[in-house]
C-alpha cells in the first residue's frame, strides 16, 4: 500500500506541475500576440493625409466611358486602388481586390488606377484578370494628388469625398484595414492599436 500512496501522491504533484507550465504557457502566448498585433496598410509619408478632401476629378476610363474620382457619393464609399502591369506583386493582389470588391459591393464602389500613358499593356492585365466590370483609369495627376509613389498602393475615399484611410497594399490583410481603419474612425490600424 506504501508503494501504491507514494505513485499516487508522484502523479499528482506530476499533474500540477503540468497545470501550472500549461497556466504560464498562456500567459506567455497572450503577451507574444499582444505584441505582434495585425499590420495594416503602411502609410507612407505622403502630401495627402487622412481627413483631406482631394479635388474631385472627371477621367476617362480604359473603355470609353468617364468616371469621377472624389466628391460626396450619394452613401457609397470609392477605393483607388493603383497598379501597374509590371508590378508582380500589384498581378499577385488582383484576385483578393476583385474578392474584396465583390464582398463589399453594397457600401463600396472600387476603381484600379495608373500612371502609364501606354494603354495597351493595361487592357491585356484588364482582359487577363478579368477586370472588365472594375473602372481603370491612366492618369498620372491622380497619382500625384494622392502622393502615390509605390505600389501596390491604395485610397479609400468615405461618403463625403474625404480621404478614410490609405497605404501601400502588400497583402489581403492590408486591403482589409483600410475597411476597418474606416469603420474605427482612425487614420490607420497601427494608431487605432496605439490608442488601445
Amino acid at each position: 500500500m506504501t508503494i501504491f500512496a507514494a505513485s499516487q501522491i508522484l502523479l499528482w504533484l506530476a499533474v500540477i506541475t503540468l497545470a501550472v507550465l500549461v497556466a504560464a504557457l498562456a500567459r506567455q502566448v497572450g503577451i507574444l500576440h499582444e505584441r505582434i498585433a495585425p499590420a495594416g496598410a503602411l502609410t507612407l509619408h505622403q502630401k495627402v493625409n487622412v481627413g483631406d478632401t482631394p479635388a474631385e476629378l472627371h477621367l476617362a476610363t480604359l473603355d470609353g466611358g468617364e468616371i469621377r474620382i472624389g466628391g460626396a457619393r450619394d452613401g457609397r464609399s470609392q477605393l483607388i486602388f493603383f497598379v501597374s502591369p509590371e508590378c508582380s506583386i500589384c498581378k499577385s493582389l488582383l484576385p483578393v481586390l476583385t474578392s474584396a470588391a465583390h464582398a463589399e459591393r453594397r457600401w463600396l464602389d472600387t476603381v484600379l488606377a495608373s500612371d502609364g500613358e501606354d494603354a495597351a499593356p493595361h487592357r491585356r492585365l484588364a482582359m487577363t484578370h478579368d477586370l472588365t466590370g472594375m473602372p481603370y483609369v491612366l492618369s498620372e495627376r491622380l497619382g500625384r494628388s494622392f502622393g502615390v509613389s509605390k505600389l501596390p498602393y491604395a485610397v479609400l475615399l468615405d461618403e463625403m469625398g474625404r480621404i478614410a484611410s490609405l497605404g501601400l497594399i502588400n497583402n489581403r490583410e492590408h486591403l482589409e484595414s483600410l475597411f476597418e481603419a474606416k469603420e474605427r474612425k482612425v487614420a490607420s490600424i497601427q494608431q487605432y492599436l496605439e490608442r488601445a
